[in-house]
């Protein structure tokens, strides 16, 4: 008889109050939150820092500075058009490289 009342216990069902539950909601959601403020902060807000930073290096160059190319490339640049410049690579060898693709100037 002792071993039914327990079994009987063991099954019965559990009640949460509502207040437990609204809190729980909360709490994740401000987590939540949280994280997404965490991440514009660490990963989102440097990247843009450094994008204006090569838009404004790509504005200043002018005829005659020392560039880098993205593939590693050093040279002068020759002319500059609308979308891209002319890069003299040495002696008689220029290329058409797009804006994007200077990576640094010297």
């Amino acid at each position: 008889m002792y071993t039914m009342l327990f079994l009987a216990d063991a099954t019965a069902p559990v009640v949460e109050t509502a207040g437990g539950q609204q809190g729980g909601g909360m709490s994740s959601l401000l987590v939540l939150g949280l994280m997404m403020v965490g991440m514009w902060f660490l990963m989102i807000m440097p990247q843009r820092k450094r994008q204006k930073a090569h838009a404004k290096m790509i504005e200043s160059i002018k005829k005659g500075d020392e560039v880098m190319t993205a593939s590693g490339f050093y040279g002068s640049i020759v002319s500059v058009k609308d979308d891209r410049y002319v890069v003299s690579l040495g002696e008689g060898v220029k290329v058409e490289v797009s804006k994007a693709f200077i990576q640094q100037k010297i």
